[in-house]
């Protein structure tokens, strides 16, 4: 079933820059990421794509511009989840991982042991639920680690490259669990340096270099028809600075 429209969106950068040290690691950004198949954020490392991903959840304020949220700056983010590249596990279980976040998330006391249960069934951990987080493989940390942002009941995930540091068979599940969630009405923005992912996944593609947007176009366009030399560089796997 899918969800009735988004308070969090679009969300809408309008001239947005991020400074540190005098330096722009996001440089007047014009956007609107909107309702619909996942967004992936591409470009070289130090593009600037963990800071746009930061702006969306609101955890850092732009130094210049507006970012909004289904039109209005003041939203609070309890229907957004950020997934970090490595997230921190709570010394504790699977199980207990996620009935933390759920409390987090204003979760009856009652209501939690079933949400937990099928938390861990839609990513895949159910054998391991009395597992101690720290002891899972890097691929079941970053599931459970989906898990505990989706049981926030996010109307936007971000993930920040999840699959970075992870095999080809822990890269698939989680890919699985972005389709998934993204196929239920939650929007995926998800920062990526992987373009057979942007194959995969994406409905469209932001593509940043030296924290400037150079393009944003359907994924098949980015990928077929590149309209920039920088995006048609990175595409063929040349590097750009």
């Amino acid at each position: 079933m899918m969800r009735a429209p988004l308070a969090d969106l679009p969300v809408v950068f309008d001239n947005v820059s991020l400074r540190a040290g005098g330096r722009p690691i996001v440089d007047r950004v014009s956007i609107s990421i909107d309702p619909g198949a996942p967004t992936l954020v591409v470009g070289p490392n130090g593009a600037g794509k963990s800071t746009l991903l930061r702006l969306c959840m609101g955890l850092v304020a732009p130094s210049e511009g507006r970012v909004s949220w289904g039109g209005r700056s003041d939203v609070k983010p309890t229907r957004r989840a950020f997934v970090f590249q490595r997230p921190v596990m709570l010394r504790r279980t699977a199980a207990a991982n996620l009935a933390y976040s759920l409390a987090q998330a204003g979760v009856a006391r009652e209501q939690r042991p079933a949400r937990v249960k099928k938390l861990l069934e839609q990513v895949g951990l159910s054998e391991l639920a009395d597992r101690p987080a720290r002891r899972l493989s890097g691929g079941e940390q970053q599931r459970l680690a989906l898990a505990r942002a989706l049981a926030r009941d996010p109307d936007l995930l971000l993930l920040d490259e999840p699959t970075a540091s992870l095999d080809p068979a822990a890269t698939r599940s989680v890919e699985e669990i972005v389709r998934t969630a993204a196929q239920s009405g939650i929007k995926v923005v998800m920062a990526s340096h992987d373009l057979g992912q942007v194959r995969r996944l994406a409905g469209n593609v932001i593509f940043l270099v030296r924290g400037a947007l150079r393009e944003h176009a359907a994924a098949d366009v980015f990928l077929n028809s590149p309209s920039t030399p920088e995006a048609a560089a990175f595409v063929r796997g040349d590097l750009v600075v």
